[in-house]
């Protein structure tokens, strides 16, 4: 299972800086290094320390880290839902995603042009989310349509979805997103195949000038209000120190961190808040050939779990065997973890948490 996220915003704000630093810091995992499915995706590991720590004391043949995928989309510009510029194929390739990374820029460059002649992040934010709406709008348009003719012939299957789909154009035409339509369970579940682009869960990216590090200048706190009024998440990122730290060696980029003042990338900031975007969390399985991360969806029982392994083991799954992550590594293996009387015997119906430890037992 692995996290499609797909980088957004106008033209000139940093999308494409960003991706390839992505792509340069992915080029240096030692591991697991970036790479190319398409021209325009590409593979990154999830940076995890207590993969790290496990490594450490297990000393494996191999290490595996639970990754994402980041799709480069292209420039977004007004009109784009009526096909203008590259209009089609970018709203096309964010119906493949699963959730946003929207670019905002928050910062002047003479030298960097803007699109739309000014630095205004209201102004860019609003320009993206009304062509998605616009989008979403024509795509539940269609629909009404077609449930409407079925209402008025008598099936009364279609009655409840047209109710809900006219309270969603109403919502759509107020200018709001999807993801913040009121819907139940089962009316959520009804709009799942239209696959509506305001749906999608967004994380905003500010991107800022070296200057403006650690917590962006007064420019990101306009994305910060916006961002708030649809519960969503502001990630400060400076694109081209990014870059920088990213064509570095990787034995530098920890002192350089240090010398700027920064505990930790944004890179890995972005990648972990990404992999975070859709509820995900990891369980890993540890031994000497190879300590590995697993992507699950919070929530998950233990049979699934073991299915993400192995579809084998997930049939033939007898019991899991749970250690915490914290008691792996505060007693330094997993025989001192056993001797302690802290190795758990789960069921089926354990719901994995994040940073368990698990070995299934099961049947051939």
């Amino acid at each position: 299972m692995s996290l499609r996220c797909g980088i957004v915003g106008l033209p000139n704000v940093g999308k494409s800086t960003l991706f390839n630093a992505l792509s340069a810091a992915g080029a240096e995992a030692a591991n697991y290094p970036f790479c190319t499915i398409e021209p325009n995706v590409g593979v990154v590991p999830v940076p995890d320390e207590r993969l790290k720590r496990l490594a450490e004391l297990v000393r494996p043949a191999r290490v595996t880290p639970a990754t994402v995928e980041i799709v480069d989309i292209a420039g977004l510009v007004r009109g784009a839902s009526r096909g203008e510029g590259l209009g089609n194929q970018f709203l096309a390739h964010i119906r493949e995603v699963d959730a946003i990374l929207h670019v905002v820029r928050c910062f002047e460059d003479p030298n960097v042009v803007h699109v739309e002649g000014r630095i205004d992040p209201r102004a860019d934010i609003e320009t993206v989310h009304t062509e998605l709406v616009l989008k979403d709008l024509e795509t539940v348009e269609r629909r009404l349509e077609r449930v409407g003719k079925a209402a008025r012939v008598g099936d009364k299957r279609a009655r409840p979805e047209l109710e809900l789909l006219e309270r969603l154009r109403a919502h759509l035409d107020a200018g709001s997103p999807v993801r913040t339509f009121p819907a139940t369970g089962e009316e959520k579940a009804l709009l799942e195949p239209l696959f509506l682009l305001t749906a999608k869960p967004v994380l905003y990216v500010a991107n800022v000038a070296e200057s403006d590090l650690p917590n962006g200048g007064p420019l990101v706190e306009v994305v910060r209000e916006i961002a708030a009024q649809e519960g969503a998440e502001v990630l400060v990122i400076c694109a081209e120190l990014e870059a920088q730290i990213a064509r570095l060696p990787e034995s530098e980029r920890a002192l350089f961190l240090q010398a700027m003042g920064l505990r930790e990338s944004g890179l890995d900031r972005l990648v972990r808040a990404a992999y975070g975007l859709l509820g995900l969390i990891t369980f890993f399985t540890v031994g000497p050939r190879e300590v590995r991360a697993w992507t699950i969806t919070r929530g998950t029982r233990a049979q699934q779990a073991a299915g993400r392994i192995h579809s084998d083991m997930e049939r033939g799954f007898i019991r899991a065997e749970v250690m915490r992550f914290e008691d792996y590594d505060r007693l330094g293996s997993e025989q001192a973890v056993r001797e302690a009387g802290l190795l758990r015997i789960e069921g089926r119906d354990y719901e994995v948490q994040d940073g368990d430890i698990l070995y299934i037992r099961f049947n051939v």
